[in-house]
């Protein structure tokens, strides 16, 4: 019985450990960015929601979102059947390089791209001879969000092509099927939730960018101002209004991310449960 009352205890005093730390770091911060937002009423959020500013800030981070979203799945999918399904030297050696992203930081990798496609670096001068320009504009923020969200699909997708094994795919080929009628058949249905958990992922991570983009994109008000950038720089210029008016944006983008995270674990779950009875 004493030893059953310690046990007790001793999970009460880590519950409120862990719900005092999430309060101090997760908690209370989000509560008083909807605080602060508000503080005025909801006119001036509204008012500054229609600012030229911030509606280019939006349009910029949605289209970068849609274009280096895309390409990070098409390439999580087909690094993460190569690495599941081949044996190949180097294999290991491909798997870390997906993880670099995680390891490097943005402000790094931004650097990286800069010292690359910039008017002083390798591929500068021929960029600049045929009229491209990547730094400080689109094209260069792309590829900085395309690198920091690289490895999320693959990193999620790999994990269930291993589990899944490669029976079914083989004894759809050996009944006919060809590979596309094998991946959308067989493949495709067997990854669906951990490829949109990836995307999903992948997703937030563009949104939500700032290191890497911040360094590429010259943080030009109204050209190359991305959400993250437009709270950094509004709070800077003491626009509070503006700044807290974006980050309940980018706080709202997240909770929708939250919500279709949670849908697809249950999916998933209950698809488990299902195999297993």
């Amino acid at each position: 019985m004493a030893a059953n009352r310690e046990s007790a205890w001793v999970v009460t005093a880590l519950i409120l450990v862990a719900i005092a730390y999430l309060s101090l770091v997760l908690f209370i911060p989000t509560a008083n960015v909807f605080v602060q937002a508000f503080s005025k009423g909801i006119g001036p959020l509204l008012e500054n929601m229609k600012s030229p500013d911030f509606l280019n800030a939006v349009r910029l981070t949605f289209i970068i979102a849609l274009i280096s979203v895309p390409i990070n799945t098409v390439f999580g999918l087909c690094a993460a059947w190569l690495i599941a399904r081949k044996q190949f030297r180097g294999r290991a050696f491909v798997i870390s390089i997906l993880d670099v992203p995680f390891s490097v930081s943005p402000v790094v990798a931004g650097l990286m791209i800069v010292l690359l496609y910039g008017r002083n670096g390798w591929f500068g001068p021929f960029l600049e001879q045929i009229g491209v320009k990547v730094i400080f504009a689109l094209p260069g923020m792309i590829l900085a969000t395309a690198f920091v969200t690289l490895p999320f699909v693959a990193r999620e997708v790999i994990p269930v092509l291993e589990e899944t094994g490669a029976d079914q795919e083989e004894a759809a080929r050996t009944l006919g099927a060809s590979g596309w009628q094998t991946f959308w058949r067989v493949t495709l249905p067997n990854i669906r939730w951990g490829l949109l958990y990836g995307v999903l992922l992948t997703n937030a991570r563009a949104m939500g960018e700032f290191g890497a983009v911040s360094v590429v994109s010259g943080n030009i008000i109204g050209k190359t101002q991305t959400l993250p950038l437009y709270v950094e720089e509004a709070y800077k210029q003491y626009q509070t209004e503006a700044a807290f008016s974006a980050a309940i944006l980018l706080a709202l983008l997240a909770l929708v991310t939250l919500v279709l995270k949670e849908i697809l674990e249950r999916k998933t779950r209950i698809k488990d449960v299902d195999e297993e009875a």
